[in-house]
């Protein structure tokens, strides 16, 4: 239960209860001077008022003159009246010591052996302990919150008597209500009114503005209540009131609003190149979904491994990897928590272990050499296989997106690939005319995969060195392109496709991957870098692109890539990822300069 605001008159010859200070001196939802309180763009505004002095009034009574009592018969008196005193004050910290002080109520109140009894002409009325609070600030959580309103008041912590309860008529926030009351310790009730000490979650629709991720809090008279048009805002909500009890064991008194600045936040684990658990991955679903970001990509085929079991081509599958079921449960974890899983099949490059069964697929260039990882995208059969693949896991990944790849497909990274692969080139003379080239083959290549992920529901995706200028054949324009790289061919600078409409996620090489092992001169990424210096405008290398390209880009994903595999192990990369990823959601949440300096949220950060 939350502290009551003020506690009882004390009972004549009794002290009064003690004032609840947590640990480190500081009442519950603010510190013991108040902090910066965040306007609407989430910068510290100035400093809340001063703690309030006014008393909440005074009931005053007279002594009468008692019979003398044997001071261990007092003394014992004094007990139970103080048990009396501490049940009616429960919640607070604790009741007065033997002295009878009073903790920031005044001075220390006497008992009857020491009072004299007041005169009948001049009554002395008996201080009444208030409690008061400083302006609260805001809740400590990664991502910070935009907006906070600060109020006076106790804030709300979970306590004996504190339930998680859905507003009538909000049944679909069962499960966030149920999720919530685990990780608070404390009882789901259902549907229902809530009750002081609670926790309600509601579902406003347009009362917590349009964005389907928005979500309000309000922390008021000892209750929460979150609210927002989709559940997914409503549960962002309770991500807030989870890292606010964590990180300093109250969700602090007032009202936050709060929203995504982008819709796509994700991490992407490369699972091809080295084999993780079921339950890592599920480890890293729930660290997402707590830092408010919401995708989860998994690249699980590549030229090491193809890491998912399959009915369609059970051949290409390496011996360890994931079966159907364990997928099936990291995605039902992730829908659960407002996560959406996006596979990749990475083509026409990238395909090693599908080959490797298959090796009559295989790529060769003019002198019969094989290309490493590139299928041969002049053979029929060639898209067969690959659409047999995609269409089988469009099925098994129910979410929006699949990443149909195109990156660095071996024929287009030679310096003359008409020259190097002359059946690639004679194939796109006759598919497209005496200018076709091999580009032409490779995009075309590339919508026909979109069309096949497209027909089964999906939303393609594909890296940025895959999409280029000129040409015959032109990449459809709803591929929402990937930027990860100025380094490789075709790999043009970001503005460019954003000058051509087209929707991009920031994938930025510099700040956002995390190579193991660090080669091609690949460094870890760290987070103060991050926080500090990256946006989601800065697409490639360090600079922004213009303003007024922003909303074309759709977010930004934090990548594992196992280029060397075994330089860490599955414990050393969730340790090496946490305080990036930790910066990443920061600045997808809300790309204006952070309010806390770096070692603040640096140490917030271990903590959360």
């Amino acid at each position: 239960m939350a502290p009551h605001p003020r506690h009882p008159a004390p009972t004549p010859g009794v002290p009064g209860p003690a004032a609840a200070v947590p640990a480190g001196g500081a009442a519950p939802g603010g510190a013991g001077a108040p902090g910066p309180v965040r306007d609407a763009a989430g910068r510290a505004s100035g400093r809340g008022p001063g703690v309030g002095g006014g008393s909440g009034g005074a009931g005053a009574h007279q002594e009468r003159p008692r019979p003398a009592v044997p001071p261990r018969r007092r003394r014992g008196a004094r007990a139970v009246a103080l048990g009396v005193v501490c049940a009616l004050g429960l919640g607070l910290a604790g009741c007065g010591g033997g002295d009878g002080a009073v903790v920031g109520a005044g001075p220390a109140s006497t008992t009857a052996a020491t009072t004299a009894p007041p005169s009948a002409a001049s009554p002395t009325p008996t201080p009444r302990p208030t409690r008061t609070y400083p302006m609260s600030t805001a809740p400590q959580t990664i991502p910070a919150v935009r907006e906070h309103v600060p109020a006076r008041g106790p804030g709300w912590r979970p306590g004996p008597g504190s339930a998680v309860v859905v507003a009538p008529g909000s049944d679909g926030l069962a499960d966030e209500a149920r999720l919530l009351a685990r990780e608070l310790g404390i009882a789901a009730r259902g549907e229902g009114r809530a009750r002081a000490g609670d926790v309600e979650l509601a579902l406003a629709p347009g009362g917590s503005g349009t964005a389907p991720e928005s979500y309000t809090m309000t922390v008021r008279d000892g209750r929460v209540r979150i609210s927002g048009p989709d559940q997914a805002g409503v549960f962002y909500g309770t991500r807030t009131v989870k890292q606010a009890v964590r990180s300093g064991g109250a969700v602090p008194e007032g009202v936050v609003r709060d929203r995504p600045d982008r819709p796509q936040r994700g991490l992407m684990v490369d699972i091809a190149r080295k084999h993780f658990t079921a339950a890592w991955l599920e480890a890293r679903v729930r660290e997402a979904a707590d830092l408010k970001l919401n995708q989860f990509g998994l690249h699980f085929s590549d030229d090491q491994a193809f890491r998912i079991a399959s009915d369609s081509h059970p051949e290409v599958v390496s011996p360890q990897h994931l079966t159907k079921a364990q997928v099936r449960r990291i995605v039902a974890l992730a829908a659960s928590l407002h996560v959406t899983v996006v596979p990749e099949i990475d083509s026409p490059g990238h395909l090693g272990a599908v080959l490797a069964a298959h090796p009559s697929l295989r790529l060769r260039d003019a002198r019969g050499t094989v290309a490493r990882g590139a299928i041969d995208i002049a053979r029929p059969q060639s898209a067969r296989i690959v659409d047999d693949l995609l269409r089988e896991y469009a099925a098994l990944f129910p979410g929006r997106y699949f990443h149909v790849g195109a990156d660095e497909y071996r024929a287009l990274m030679a310096d003359d690939p008409e020259a190097s692969y002359p059946a690639l080139a004679a194939e796109a003379r006759r598919r497209h005319g005496s200018a076709g080239r091999v580009q032409d083959l490779a995009t075309a290549w590339l919508n026909e995969r979109a069309a096949t992920v497209r027909a089964a529901g999906k939303q393609p995706k594909a890296w940025n060195d895959g999409i280029f200028r000129g040409g015959v054949v032109k990449a459809d324009e709803d591929l929402e392109v990937e930027y990860w790289t100025g380094r490789e061919l075709g790999a043009r600078p970001p503005a460019e496709y954003l000058a051509e409409g087209r929707p991009v996620v920031n994938v930025n090489d510099r700040y956002l991957y995390y190579v193991l092992g660090e080669p091609n001169q690949f460094t870890y990424p760290t987070g103060r870098a991050i926080y500090e210096k990256w946006t989601p405008l800065v697409l490639r290398g360090t600079q922004p692109v213009p303003e007024r390209y922003s909303r074309q880009i759709l977010g930004a994903r934090f990548a594992v890539w196992c280029d060397l595999a075994n330089a860490q192990t599955q414990a050393q990369v969730a340790a090496g990822i946490r305080t990036p990823l930790r910066a990443l959601a920061q600045k997808v949440w809300d790309p204006r300069p952070p309010a806390a300096p770096w070692q603040e949220f640096a140490a917030l950060a271990r903590r959360l």
